[in-house]
């Protein structure tokens, strides 16, 4: 596949724009779209919404020198990678879809004969046929792969990224890629693209393949995360401390147990296990119980909040709950990035936020502002909650680590002062 072509990204988030930037960067004309005008204002202007490593240098880099260009609307290119959020709705936490059919909708009416359309997004089994669908229903003037096969004009894979916050930059050029195209053409088509800055292997298979192998990996995270998680539970009832219990087991040879924590988020590990779910609800039991365990895990840290201000009540009559100072160390659903999506710790935050009197103190030093779900709470340093009554660390920020233990109740999940 050539370079002088011009390649449109569909969804300028978390993946997108890494993934806009690295194709600008070969000198390739790219195209970002996204809905929210502020995300394709700021782009345009050489900045950047989201914080990642390396990427505000190389989205100022490639808009100033032409490469990259955002927008509201779709405009013809040669291929479009669709990057939109994938999530799961209501109590049954069905797959969402609405994100990739609308941007499938949204594209169809510039497809043009010899494109190719690549879904990035994380998927349930199925999606990218479904898109395929909505394509074909949008343009019989076009043919796909569903009715024309190799001939078809228009080539569709899916294409799941496995990167990782705060490593995107380097691990979009050097990890693999699965290939799933809906005909071999099609995956040979991807293939070629994605070769423009891609060092890794480009492996093929089917699309339906593509789209389980991702939620596959993620699902294997969950479960053993759901392990380390479920062990701290049966240490706390036992009174053993469970972090030295697990680096006593991790010698042996064999043995790698996970670190607990309060709970799972991100957009891949705390919802793909539900697609899975979802497509085999009476097969995938193991996957549903480990989904199961880290979605309670929050619920246990917030019991744990609960006694400890009814036990510092207790010692300390005359004082009420609107006298204690609660301080909550991290939001993000991991260490060092500023991702609150699907946070347990942005949860256990809010709730405390909202059932206790007295505004809680949020150390979260990757944040400017606090979301709007923590109204009763204020952003403070580590310095200024060193005189809090309860402290309850759940997010192992690299400067969190080098702390002293503080004073007062430690409630800690993620063991930043374990055996101090």
């Amino acid at each position: 596949m050539s370079q002088n072509q011009t390649i449109s990204v569909v969804g300028l988030g978390y993946i997108g724009l890494p993934t806009a930037a690295m194709f600008a960067s070969r000198r390739i004309k790219v195209v970002g779209v996204d809905v929210n005008p502020d995300v394709v204002k700021a782009i345009n202007a050489g900045k950047i919404h989201i914080v990642e490593p390396d990427l505000d240098i190389a989205v100022h880099s490639v808009v100033s020198e032409g490469w990259l260009r955002a927008t509201t609307v779709p405009e013809p290119a040669d291929s479009f990678l669709i990057a939109v959020p994938t999530p799961f709705r209501g109590p049954g936490r069905q797959p969402d879809l609405s994100y990739v059919e609308a941007a499938a909708r949204t594209i169809a009416p510039v497809l043009a004969r010899g494109n190719l359309v690549v879904l990035e997004s994380t998927s349930p089994v199925g999606a990218t046929e479904r898109m395929a669908e909505i394509l074909a229903e949008a343009r019989p003037d076009l043919t796909f792969p569903a009715t024309h096969g190799a001939d078809s004009d228009i080539r569709i894979a899916h294409c799941p990224e496995r990167v990782l916050p705060g490593r995107v930059m380097q691990e979009l050029i050097t990890n693999d890629r699965l290939i799933g195209g809906l005909t071999q053409k099609c995956s040979e088509t991807a293939a070629q693209l994605y070769k423009l800055f891609v060092t890794g292997s480009c492996i093929f298979t089917d699309a339906r393949t593509a789209e389980l192998a991702k939620l596959t990996e993620n699902s294997f995270r969950d479960v053993n995360i759901a392990f380390a998680n479920e062990l701290s539970l049966v240490c706390d009832g036992l009174g053993i401390d469970v972090w030295e219990l697990i680096r006593l087991a991790n010698r042996h040879p064999r043995v790698n147990i996970l670190q607990p924590g309060p709970g799972v988020g991100g957009h891949c590990i705390a919802v793909d296990p539900w697609f899975i779910v979802s497509s085999a609800p009476d097969t995938a039991r193991l996957i549903r119980i480990a989904r199961e365990v880290n979605d309670a895990k929050p619920e246990w840290v917030l019991d744990k909040v609960r006694n400890a201000v009814a036990a510092t009540l207790l010692d300390q009559p005359g004082r009420t709950a609107g006298d204690l100072t609660v301080a909550v160390y991290g939001l993000a659903f991991k260490p060092d990035i500023d991702d609150l999506r699907e946070s347990p710790a942005l949860s256990i935050a809010s709730e405390l936020a909202r059932m206790l009197p007295r505004p809680i103190a949020v150390v979260e030093p990757n944040i400017a502002a606090l979301p709007k779900t923590l109204e009763n709470a204020r952003l403070a340093s580590a310095e200024e909650c060193a005189g809090a009554d309860i402290h309850v660390m759940l997010v192992d920020h690299s400067g969190f680590k080098s702390m002293p233990k503080p004073q007062g109740v430690v409630i800690d999940t993620r063991g930043v002062w374990a055996g101090r």
